[in-house]
């Protein structure tokens, strides 16, 4: 029998995000942003279950490359630009439109033009208080005109920046960037893109024309303290195993590498196939919850690469066999997230190869 650890992928879930996403911000197109394997839930499966969104955004043009071969027609944003020269007879055969943030990739640019480049489709990241990629603010009126002036830039510039504390919907900076966004763009054409998840949860009036989603669209929550249900999105992955041992262990033994957990009464240890090497992660506390048949239990022990141990006291049927679900539905990934010092993000995009993928 094959090892039990499994990812099972909701798409139902997507779907349903998705619609959540596009009626909190009815007067924008939906840039579903696919990047790192979809949120480690895979790409293509992803991108199919989100093809009613009007746009996708990746990080690598690796990821272009799959979603047009496996069929996907709509627009293709690469968040990060190009690298190289190299790259752009690759935007235009793949049709993708390219984010430009630095006066390296505008000297390519022109120079491809002196060379007869073909037209490609260009945004411009603007700086807002990121501080990570993006021309100053004072800058934009400039790189816009000089990006107009050249013959392979085609159609309109769009105009995008990326908040760094939109979860906080009662913060200073959030309205700062969308007022210095709004200064730095003013008069310029072309679509305007500010929001992630956070911001189109939370900051309605930087909705603009095309947001930009993510996490929201997994199912993962994008505050601090927040479940994704309270927002009504659905968790697309549920991270599941099985019971393959049930032991009786004595008040006082210890259980797990370097035994630093100590059982304080005679008591069932349960121990499940998962571990580090699964994805699950190893800073995981005892008290980290998982579920066992639906009961929540915690963990208790250190992960290891292969294992966990649980403690059964709460559920003292339990048998070998019984299904386990690390995150997931009636899990949420966040809170597990919290307990190992992480974020949802994180653990979702931390699956290994060896976990086997179902769709549900």
């Amino acid at each position: 029998m094959s090892r039990p650890t499994t990812a099972t992928i909701h798409l139902d879930a997507l779907r349903h995000n998705l619609a959540r996403m596009r009626a909190r911000a009815p007067g924008a197109r939906v840039m579903a942003v696919v990047k790192a394997d979809g949120y480690g839930h895979g790409l293509e499966r992803v991108a199919r279950a989100l093809e009613g969104a009007d746009g996708f955004g990746v990080a690598a043009l690796a990821d272009a490359e799959r979603l047009r071969a496996a069929g996907l027609s709509q627009r293709i944003v690469l968040l990060s630009g190009f690298d190289e020269p190299a790259d752009l007879p690759a935007l235009r055969r793949l049709g993708v439109e390219t984010v430009v943030h630095h006066d390296a990739q505008l000297a390519m640019l022109e120079a491809d033009a002196a060379q007869g480049g073909a037209p490609v489709r260009c945004w411009v990241k603007v700086d807002t208080g990121m501080h990570r990629l993006g021309f100053a603010a004072d800058r934009v009126g400039e790189v816009h005109r000089r990006l107009r002036a050249l013959p392979n830039v085609a159609g309109e510039i769009g105009l995008m920046t990326h908040f760094s504390s939109s979860d906080e919907f009662d913060g200073p900076r959030t309205p700062a960037q969308i007022a210095a966004f709004e200064a730095a763009v003013a008069g310029l054409p072309g679509p305007r893109s500010l929001c992630n998840s956070a911001g189109v949860l939370g900051w309605p009036q930087a909705h603009g024309d095309w947001i930009r989603p993510g996490g929201a669209l997994y199912g993962v929550s994008v505050v601090e303290g927040v479940s994704a249900p309270d927002f009504d999105l659905a968790p697309a992955m549920t991270l599941s195993t099985r019971l393959i041992a049930v032991n009786r262990v004595a008040r006082g033994e210890r259980v797990g590498y370097a035994a630093s957990w100590t059982c304080p009464e005679d008591m069932p240890v349960g121990v499940a196939a998962l571990g580090y090497g699964d994805g699950y992660p190893r800073q995981a506390p005892p008290g980290t919850p998982m579920l066992v048949r639906g009961v929540r239990v915690p963990l208790i022990g250190r992960v290891s690469m292969d294992l966990i141990t649980l403690d059964l006291r709460g559920i003292p049927d339990a048998a070998v066999g019984d299904p386990v679900v690390a995150w997931g539905r009636g899990l949420p990934v966040e809170e597990v997230a919290a307990h190992a010092g992480t974020i949802g993000y994180e653990l979702v995009c931390s699956i290994t190869r060896r976990v086997r993928f179902v769709e549900d």
